[in-house]
Formats: C-alpha cells, structure tokens, sequence
C-alpha cells in the first residue's frame, strides 16, 4: 500500500480525527508529508465525504499540537540534552542533530519570524519548533506565529485538493514550484525588515 491509499484508509476510518492524527504525525515523522495529507483530504471534501472547515480545523489541530510538543521539548532539555536525545531517537523519526543545529542558525539569523514562514517550508515544518523552545520564545507568540502560518499553509493544501484533486500532474507541478515561492517572499520580506530597521537607526542617530 502506497502512502497515499494509507492516507485514504486512515481518513475513512477516522475521519477528522484521522487528518489531525495524520498532520500531527508530519511535524514530527516528515516522511509522512503534509502534501499529500492536506490535498487528499481537500479532495474528499470536494466530492461530499466531508467539510472544507472541518478538514482545515482538524489540519490546524494536529500540526499546532505536534508543534506544541517539539516546542516544549526543545523548551526542557539544555542543549546538550537535546542533542543526546535526538542523536538517540532521532533515527526512528529521521532527524539528525545537524537538521536541528541547521534550524537553530535559521533561528538566530532570521529571528521569531521564521516561525511563521517555517510552517509552510517542508524541510523547516518539522524542525523549527525545538530551536524556538531552545531559544526562550515566549510560547504564546511561538503559537500565534505557527497558527497564522499553520492556517495559511493547511488552507492552501486543502484547496488544492478541492479544486485540482483529479489531476495528480497539476498537484505535483504545483508542489514542486510552491515551496520555492514561499523561500523567495520569505527572504523579500526579512531583506525589506532589515532595510527598514537600518533606516530607522540611521535616522536615530
């Protein structure tokens, strides 16, 4: 059974609680990926199986739970720890400590912010949550940041699935170019954060 007729199985089984589980096991498990998880069940609410809200709200619910978890565990351990676990466990969820010192410099560089972006950035989804609990973000703006970004990301891919889930060629040239997309708006806008900062203490001083 490929991973998308386990998607389709787990769903007409669960149904809701099915995609919460499902998304909440691509925060944590990335070989479980949301764009497959979002699109399908998008798709079965297109043909009536379910609600287009209900689908969202559980998507959001599963990542922002799954987002929560890795946020307090980067949140409790010293850094030290963190590295002694993943280099532990991590193999069974496929991460390495060097994904996680990669998202602890995107963190430093880009600051809060890429919290929002990193939701909708496959290869960032998964990780930047233990760098943010690392840090000491403060937990409340930690999940209104990942709610923003968790709404947008999981509002698209359940959209897709609505509007295009019969043609699986479109889905996939639509995925490979997105992510791209979201990189490219995420540098304009911290380049345009930077510029104006600088501006402004230039003006200061």
């Amino acid at each position: 059974m490929d991973i998308t007729n386990w998607v389709i199985s787990i769903m007409e089984k669960l149904g809701y609680l099915g995609i919460a589980l499902l998304m909440f096991l691509d925060n944590v498990f990335p070989p479980i990926p949301s764009e497959v998880i979002m699109p399908t069940a998008g798709y079965a609410a297109s043909q009536g199986q379910l609600l287009f809200t209900g689908v969202v709200i559980a998507g959001c619910i599963g990542s922002l739970v799954a987002a929560a978890c890795l946020y307090w565990l980067g949140h409790a351990c010293d850094n030290q720890g963190i590295y002694r676990w993943i280099d532990r466990y991590g193999k069974y969820l496929y991460i390495k400590s060097k994904d996680v010192e990669k998202a602890l410099e995107w963190f430093n560089q880009y600051g809060e912010r890429i919290v929002f972006w990193g939701r909708m950035i496959p290869a960032v989804r998964s990780l930047i949550s233990i760098p943010a609990g690392m840090s000491g973000m403060p937990f409340w703006k930690f999940m209104l940041y990942s709610g923003l970004g968790t709404i947008i990301w999981t509002t698209f891919l359940a959209s897709v699935g609505y509007y295009f889930g019969e043609n699986k060629l479109l889905m996939q040239q639509i995925f490979s170019q997105v992510g791209y997309v979201i990189i490219a708006i995420a540098i304009i806008a911290v380049a345009i954060y930077v510029y104006l900062k600088m501006k402004k203490n230039k003006a200061n001083t």
